[in-house]
């Protein structure tokens, strides 16, 4: 099968870019399933029911959260009518679910949603709830596993990778907005630090520059806007998985020029 997934969607340039280019990158690249990040979609705060329906229809199959997934309170409805998760790690009393798992080409394909720790919401450990819900998955024979790790410190991410790799078909990072460059795979688990966002490209991690300056310069926080007009981009990672192992992997930047740039895994030996 081959799974695309796409980062953190900043606002209406996210959506933007996903209405103008993700049905085109699909058919070109043959996607059987789309996984993408919803929790900056509406105006970088949160999720919408408008803005959820509107992402689902340029042709997305599930939504993975964060620590916005709570800003807008509809959510909760939400996650019983669409394919939206939240990190598996907030505990059980919390409404939703992390972890779902899919027929995709003729295989079981299992999204998991987890959140780290460092500057995050207080939640459940990360770790343990991945290392079980990975056993359990296993028991189930879902050998296709897609982790989206939201989470600020590229240690953990690096950590989560290091206690998959091998057991799970790929983990991607998600949180920062600032694309790494070491897309990989390692004992056929492919390996992303951050995806980076899919928005404004030209400020300070897809908000007007104008506020974040101000607090740099002075300490006194404001609110985070989005530009009303901006340079673009698109980047999502597609991926061949088989029978739990990912088999290739690259990265597209779409800019909003017109210009594609594709970069391949670094496949370790």
């Amino acid at each position: 099968m081959r799974v695309a997934f796409i980062g953190d969607i900043v606002g209406s340039p996210g959506r933007d870019m996903l209405k103008s280019h993700l049905s085109k990158v699909r058919a070109e690249h043959g996607v059987d399933f789309v996984v993408a990040n919803y929790e900056n979609a509406s105006h970088g705060f949160g999720l919408t029911l408008k803005n959820a329906n509107e992402l689902f229809s340029y042709g997305i199959d599930c939504m993975s959260g964060g620590n916005h997934t709570w800003d807008k309170k509809e959510v909760e409805a939400l996650f019983e009518t669409h394919e939206i998760l939240r990190p598996h790690n907030y505990p059980d009393e919390v409404s939703g679910t992390g972890c779902k798992v899919y027929d995709v080409a003729g295989e079981k394909l299992a999204v998991l949603n987890l959140m780290g720790h460092y500057a995050m919401p207080y939640t459940d450990n990360a770790f343990r709830c991945a290392k079980e819900s990975v056993e359990s998955l296993h028991e189930r024979g879902v050998k296709n596993i897609f982790i989206d790790f939201h989470a600020e410190a590229t240690s953990e991410k690096r950590a989560m990778m290091m206690l998959l790799q091998g057991r799970v078909s790929a983990i991607i990072g998600t949180h920062t907005h600032v694309g790494t460059d070491d897309l990989q795979i390692a004992n056929a688990t492919a390996y992303l630090t951050d995806m980076g966002l899919t928005g404004c490209r030209d400020n300070v991690i897809g908000m007007d520059e104008k506020v974040p300056l101000k607090q740099f310069l002075t300490g006194l926080k404001g609110h985070f806007d989005i530009p009303k007009k901006c340079k673009k981009i698109m980047q999502i990672a597609i991926m061949d998985f088989k029978e739990g192992k990912c088999e290739r992997a690259f990265k597209l930047k779409i800019f909003d020029e017109g210009e594609v740039l594709k970069t391949d895994a670094w496949i370790e030996k």
